[in-house]
């Protein structure tokens, strides 16, 4: 006992304040990488290879095998090399967080046009039973989905989303996806959502989930079936709003600077859709 407290006691005497700041860091990348794998199924994984290397490294000193202790201390290289290989969506997630070229310094685009076509023409959508997808750039770059589809580069509006999305017309299968104050392109080609949420089955609602799972994209989708509107940001799903409660979230989401928060941000969850 007196051997540990003299381990204890010589290491906090050359404990200073680079010593502090060296914690702090690791603390710092730990935290953020734990916030990136949150609400994922990376954290299942990371979760499981814990238990595992925990588990073993008990095993092995309980049965003092040297074999196994040795192969222990000498994994952490291939520790290294593992961990971008098995999480390589999330930490390219971060990375293009941390590399995106609008810095909250230079101000936030106006979205309040934006809000106001996309909102009206998802309603309009909805009482018609008219499925849509709509996807809003944010700071990620979409480019690679807007190549998949059509380019319109056209001002917002409420006729122009409806016709794009009337059954049968030569866009209406695919993603509309928005930049500022601009339709870019139609008819454009969506990743799914990695993990498929119980009882959801519509191929528009995953794509919905996958792009905002992918990218900081916001996503409303209207079901052909139900004709429900949906909002899709940060990998979950906000169903069954109406009017006010899709402009309030689109707002908040958004960062429009009359925002308020939804009275239905309850209702966001990975919850089925009908």
């Amino acid at each position: 006992m007196e051997d540990v407290l003299d381990n204890i006691s010589r290491n906090l005497s050359r404990f200073d304040a680079r010593a502090a700041v060296d914690v702090l860091l690791i603390a710092a990348v730990i935290y953020w990488v734990l916030l990136l794998l949150r609400g994922t199924t990376a954290m299942s994984v990371l979760r499981g290879i814990a238990f595992v290397f925990i588990g073993v490294f008990v095993f092995a000193r309980v049965f003092d095998l040297r074999v196994l202790k040795y192969l222990l201390s000498r994994s952490f290289v291939a520790i290294l090399i593992a961990i971008p290989i098995i999480f390589q969506p999330e930490l390219r997630r971060g990375l293009e967080r941390l590399g995106r070229t609008r810095r909250a310094w230079l101000g936030r685009p106006n979205y309040d046009a934006v809000i106001d076509a996309v909102t009206a023409a998802a309603c309009n959508l909805a009482r018609e039973r008219h499925g849509a997808l709509m996807v809003l750039e944010r700071e990620t770059g979409l480019e690679d989905y807007i190549d998949t589809g059509i380019r319109v580069d056209a001002a917002p509006s409420v006729e122009l989303l409806q016709g794009i999305f009337f059954p049968n017309s030569p866009l209406h299968d695919g993603a509309v996806i928005l930049r500022e104050n601009r339709v870019v392109a139609a008819a454009c080609t969506l990743p799914l959502a990695e993990e498929r949420p119980r009882g959801m089955t519509g191929t528009r609602h995953l794509a919905a989930l996958g792009i905002s799972e992918r990218t900081d994209a916001v996503s409303v989708v209207v079901s052909e079936e139900t004709g429900q509107v949906s909002v899709a940001s940060n990998g979950r799903i906000s169903q069954r709003l109406d009017e006010a409660r899709l402009r309030a979230t689109l707002q908040s989401i958004l960062g429009s600077p009359f925002a308020r928060r939804s009275d239905g941000e309850d209702g966001r969850q990975r919850a089925p859709s009908d």
